[in-house]
């Protein structure tokens, strides 16, 4: 697939980037600012200029599949992680890009399970997710629960309604998770949570949605 990674310099973004880059994927990643653009290359992907609240029909010209790990860090949620997300989806079903793999977060359907500071960015992602649901595009969104940077060891649990108290995963298989969704048949049109666990990624998401 060519594949176009919204969100490439971020922490995860550029773990998806590299990881892509080192596969039989091609790998367009999206930046926002020129200035970002070597990094990408550094990682082996080619760099596309576009921010999430312009245009970016430019960004999705030729693409198979899109990852969005894009976000506002907090600054913009309304404007990057659910405006910036409902922009690229509406460009890429009018570009006729039929895969769309969305980086959301765990408690993004319950924000009010989470501590009162995140509330506002799980209700942007959650909105943005839903909005997904409802488009033509064949969608499967990840709900990791909170990021570390621990070296990735390839095993993850998945589910609909994990243990809130063992969530946690390494940003690097959180990458790994996404890129293994995208020909995982079993994943098409699904939602469902991500943690560390004991199973291979690629065995965990033969069964996606067991808790």
């Amino acid at each position: 697939m060519n594949v176009l990674v919204a969100g490439s310099h971020g922490q995860v973004g550029q773990h998806v980037t590299r990881l892509l880059a080192e596969s039989d994927h091609s790998v367009q990643g999206m930046v926002r600012v020129e200035s970002q653009a070597p990094d990408i290359r550094d990682l082996g992907a080619e760099p596309v200029v576009a921010d999430l609240t312009g245009d970016v029909s430019h960004a999705v010209e030729e693409i198979d599949a899109i990852i969005f790990a894009a976000g506002s860090g907090g600054e913009d949620v309304w404007g990057v992680d659910r405006d910036g997300a409902i922009n690229l989806i509406d460009e890429a079903v009018s570009a006729g890009v039929e895969r769309f793999v969305m980086l959301s977060s765990i408690n993004a359907d319950h924000p009010e399970n989470s501590p009162e500071a995140l509330r506002e960015y799980l209700r942007a992602k959650g909105e943005a997710d839903e909005y997904l649901q409802q488009s033509n595009l064949t969608y499967t969104i990840v709900r990791p629960g909170p990021l570390t940077n621990e070296g990735g060891t390839e095993r993850i649990k998945t589910g609909t309604d994990l243990d809130r108290d063992a969530i946690e995963i390494p940003r690097e298989d959180v990458a790994r998770t996404l890129i293994a969704t995208l020909g995982a048949e079993s994943t098409y049109d699904e939602t469902f949570e991500l943690a560390a666990g004991e199973v291979s990624v690629g065995e965990e998401l033969e069964t996606p949605l067991q808790t």
